[in-house]
């Protein structure tokens, strides 16, 4: 019996190391994939323009991130936000994503725009 024990023990370590062995690279393939969206006015990614911030990865594969455009008014705001969130979704072991708004004056209506796409 105490066999048995042991060994379902030993079970469960392993399992709990693979979930989070699966998951330690997670947001490096977030960063990764958000290096691939493009603002078209600067030809830079979002990553290297620093357009998201606060990037929080929960083990179960949700994600938390802000963004937040170049300006105020930044007329790509919409379609960069909805890009951001798209890139994080493809991403194997993404199983949802919260996006924030940051310092954007139609960044209220873009926040029900991204709540909807998931």
């Amino acid at each position: 019996m105490k066999s048995t024990r042991c060994g379902a023990l030993l079970q469960k370590f392993w399992e709990s190391l693979a979930r989070r062995t699966h998951f330690m690279g997670l947001p490096e393939k977030i960063e990764e994939s958000l290096a691939q969206v493009i603002d078209p006015e600067t030809g830079m990614d979002v990553m290297r323009m620093k357009l998201v911030r606060d990037l929080k990865v929960g083990q179960d594969g949700d994600v938390e991130l802000t963004f937040r455009p170049t300006s105020v008014l930044c007329p790509l705001g919409f379609q960069l936000g909805i890009n951001i969130k798209e890139a994080v979704l493809n991403v194997p072991g993404v199983k949802s994503v919260q996006v924030h708004v940051d310092g954007f004056i139609h960044g209220e209506q873009l926040k029900k725009i991204l709540d909807e796409k998931d």
